[in-house]
């Protein structure tokens, strides 16, 4: 019996999926393996562990495995997705596909089917495919520009806030809630002062390292940032619809409007933060009505294992 194999490499952790022809036998999940983000060493690290413990879990070896697929952030470019085939084959003497992590969440959200993912995990983006197999992305350009929504973006939005709410208020009133503290214990500092000098540090700090504490909260100051995020998610996704599936009145002569838009969501922001979805749903179908969001949050890795297993 054949045995596949898909990964989803991300900048927080790595997901390694094992499966046979109809079955996913088991999982594993590691630490990062973003190239850019992390370095090869570390990525080669994760993927690695990632691999063996999968397969381990599955009770085969990774020798045993027919095909893999991986999609990661950033891995469409050529010159990573040869670096991450390179370091699969240490291990794995079987083809390896590598793709964009836009690839693989959309194939678990939709098969082969149309439809829109949006993203928000360190990083985030929207994807879609229409009816006639055409794409479009939008946003994905990157912590230090955009990647809107992210957890990245939301760790930076809410240091911005919690110094511009000091700004306004007595020394050491805003130290004293325990959001603040929560913000704190996730850097490992002690001060306002403290904090907004490892915002400003060079490497710049893990912002995204933040965003479950951000999360967690039911402070004014930190669901303010959620509904951001889930704004700014709803508006990325706006776009690709807007692409795709253009409404009567925008359809090219002879084009006909979709009369309903599947959207789906992944990535850890989504899964942990019901005001980012409540928001996002909210927003996206006041944007465009046609569009049916499903509840619930995809997983990637399901999609590279699907990829891994087609001839």
């Amino acid at each position: 019996m054949p045995y596949y194999l898909g990964i989803d490499g991300g900048g927080t952790k790595t997901t390694c999926a094992v499966g046979d022809d109809t079955r996913l036998l088991a999982t594993a999940t590691a630490g990062p393996s973003n190239i850019v983000r992390v370095g090869e060493a570390r990525a080669r690290e994760s993927l690695h562990q990632s691999v063996r413990q999968a397969c381990a879990a599955a009770g085969i070896a990774p020798a045993e495995i027919a095909r893999t697929c991986v999609g990661g952030a950033g891995a469409g470019r050529p010159e990573l997705a040869e670096i991450v085939r390179r370091i699969l084959a240490e291990i794995l003497p079987t083809p390896i596909e590598v793709v964009g992590d836009m690839q693989t969440a959309l194939e678990a959200a939709f098969d082969s089917g149309p439809g829109v993912i949006v993203n928000s995990g360190t990083g985030s983006f929207a994807y879609g495919r229409d009816r006639h197999g055409h794409t479009a992305r939008a946003g994905g350009w990157g912590f230090a520009i955009g990647d809107e929504g992210s957890a990245h973006w939301i760790g930076r939005a809410a240091v911005n806030a919690v110094l511009r709410e000091s700004d306004r208020f007595p020394a050491g009133t805003v130290e004293k809630s325990a959001y603040v503290g929560a913000l704190f214990k996730a850097w490992g500092v002690a001060s306002l002062a403290d904090l907004a000098r490892a915002a400003n540090s060079i490497p710049p700090p893990d912002f995204a390292q933040l965003s479950s504490a951000v999360a967690a909260s039911n402070d004014p100051l930190a669901q303010q940032v959620l509904s951001s995020a889930g704004s700014e998610l709803a508006q990325v996704a706006a776009v690709v619809i807007g692409r795709l599936f253009p409404s009567e009145e925008n359809a090219k002569p002879g084009e006909v409007s979709a009369t309903v838009i599947p959207v789906a969501m992944t990535g850890g922001v989504f899964r942990h933060s019901a005001r980012v979805r409540e928001v996002f749903y909210n927003e996206l179908r006041q944007l465009d009505p046609r569009v049916e969001i499903n509840p619930d949050v995809v997983d990637p890795v399901e999609g590279a294992l699907r990829m891994a297993r087609r001839p």
